[in-house]
């Protein structure tokens, strides 16, 4: 089964260029404004391409409305590249931005490694167990003992990378590049602070130190 992605601008003209460069290879569903957006996320596409600036609802809004429903990778198309925009974006659920006029080519690029990201996190096993902490990777819960631990989408990403390679170190900045992507909006401290946002949160169900650092050389899961 192909790809699923939606491409999402009220540009008629952008809409119908991007189609006939990504049909051969995925299967392409369209919409021109926000209403419409939030209507094919139903259908649950693989990644989704969404311009920011439309009438109505915007693309920051629509990202806002449909996170919390869909897990696929979500790509800003936009002309503006205010860092207030970017901010707002990635604090909604962003993934990525690609800046207008961009490059086929390049964005295509893009669109083939987010999925492939996508596609290894779905070949990861579904639960496993680390003494008495539990990840479900598909349902994207941590519990201990039974008992749910509210992490962020961001909080639950850093786990899973570290919980999924237990005993592999990872620096900071090879953390924020695998979560945030290279041309994140930010720097490695954000891992920094994401973890020990963990830490407490883990703290408050067991002593237990999952995330163990190695000093001067970063962070590593124990269990």
């Amino acid at each position: 089964m192909r790809p699923k992605i939606l491409i999402v601008d009220d540009e008629r003209g952008i809409v119908d260029m991007m189609k006939a460069y990504f049909s051969p290879q995925y299967e392409v569903l369209t919409a021109y404004s926000g209403k419409e957006a939030i209507r094919e996320a139903e259908r649950q596409p693989d990644l989704i391409l969404l311009d920011i600036r439309m009438p109505g609802i915007d693309g920051l809004s629509v990202c806002e409305i449909i996170r919390e429903h869909v897990t696929c990778p979500i790509l800003f198309l936009t002309a503006c590249v205010e860092s207030a925009d970017k901010i707002r974006g990635f604090q909604a659920g962003a993934d990525d931005y690609i800046v207008k006029p961009f490059d086929l080519d390049e964005l295509g690029a893009r669109v083939a490694a987010h999925l492939r990201r996508e596609k290894r996190r779905q070949n990861q096993p579904l639960v496993r167990f680390f003494g008495e902490l539990a990840v479900d990777y598909s349902a994207r819960t941590v519990t201990v003992h039974g008992k749910p631990v509210a992490l962020s989408r961001r909080e639950f990403d850093i786990l899973e990378l570290l919980s999924v390679n237990a005993g592999q170190v990872f620096d900071r900045e090879r953390i924020y590049e695998t979560i945030w992507g290279i041309d994140g909006e930010g720097n490695s401290d954000t891992v920094m602070e994401h973890i020990r946002k963990i830490r407490v949160k883990l703290l408050a169900y067991t002593s237990f130190p999952y995330i163990g650092t190695v000093w001067g050389c970063g962070y590593k899961w124990n269990g």
